[in-house]
């Protein structure tokens, strides 16, 4: 099926990414404010955004994970389990991204966003293979993956590093009802980069159950982790320090629960490697 929908979707990955500005800058108008690497941790002692102090910050994690998936996909539910598994890692920030285009298979996927199919279909673009499927996972905004394929997962994290990927450190820190973002580094991006990157915060809802009435899944009741319900475009970063604050208020609804900050090259029709991430619980 993994295949199917591959070759399915790929011929319309390019009719996506047009409509990726329009859609992703409604959501910012509303707010203007040396070593191998690990193996993968499912350890529980954990989970990404854990408190570290009172601040969360990028040189702590190693990886962004961004699972784009579907409750209309029977091969979804495996790489939706083993996100729960990969977010207890607390050197991973491992999201959901639900997608919109599996809805006419006879379930409307009720936590897809089309920004989320945006996204996707960006990344292919960027990567000049035009690779669209479910379950997918995008590893630093630059390799992907089978999402329910434990071992390629590993094998995309060891491919996106040591290409300027989570170089910049972010913090992200919740105190008196704010939410409070920087990006302090004192430095020019790096030469790789294409000079200029965006940061986004994102509003998270840690775990949703949602039984599904009809499609691939009927009669199955779902968990999804980390599964992304916001994006708030902070600003835009060129190296210089910067700070940001957003009321809680601003943030928290539709369960949401956490955030993440995504510091990322590029801009959101040609998205390039994530050069910074945070993640933390608003309560």
């Amino acid at each position: 099926m993994t295949t199917r929908r591959a070759c399915l979707f790929r011929g319309l990955a390019g009719l996506v990414v047009i409509a990726l500005t329009s859609s992703l800058a409604l959501s910012s108008a509303r707010a203007q404010p040396t070593s191998s690497p690990a193996p993968i941790s499912t350890s529980a002692a954990a989970s990404s955004g854990a408190a570290a102090g009172p601040a969360t910050a990028a040189r702590q994690t190693r990886a962004v994970v961004e699972l784009f998936t579907s409750q209309g996909c029977s091969s979804c539910p495996a790489a939706d389990r083993l996100l729960g598994e990969l977010k207890k890692d607390p050197t991973l920030i491992a999201v959901s991204l639900p997608i919109t285009y599996w809805d006419y298979l006879g379930w409307k996927d009720t936590l897809a966003d089309p920004r989320h199919t945006a996204r996707q279909a960006a990344y292919s673009h960027a990567r000049g293979d035009r690779a669209v499927y479910t379950p997918q996972v995008v590893v630093n905004g630059l390799a992907h993956a089978l999402g329910s394929d434990r071992t390629a997962i590993e094998t995309a994290l060891a491919r996106s590093r040591g290409k300027d990927t989570l170089s910049v450190p972010v913090r992200v820190s919740v105190a008196d009802g704010r939410i409070s973002v920087s990006a302090d580094t004192g430095r020019t991006l790096p030469a790789s980069s294409r000079a200029t990157g965006e940061v986004w915060l994102l509003g998270v809802s840690s775990s949703v159950a949602v039984q599904v009435g009809r499609g691939e899944n009927t009669g199955r009741t779902l968990v999804y982790s980390n599964v992304v319900r916001r994006w708030v475009k902070l600003g835009d970063w060129t190296g210089a320090t910067r700070t940001w604050s957003v009321a809680v208020s601003d943030i928290k609804s539709d369960k949401i629960d956490a955030v993440a900050v995504l510091l990322q090259d590029g801009n959101a029709s040609a998205p390039g490697p994530i050069l910074g991430a945070a993640f933390e619980r608003l309560n």
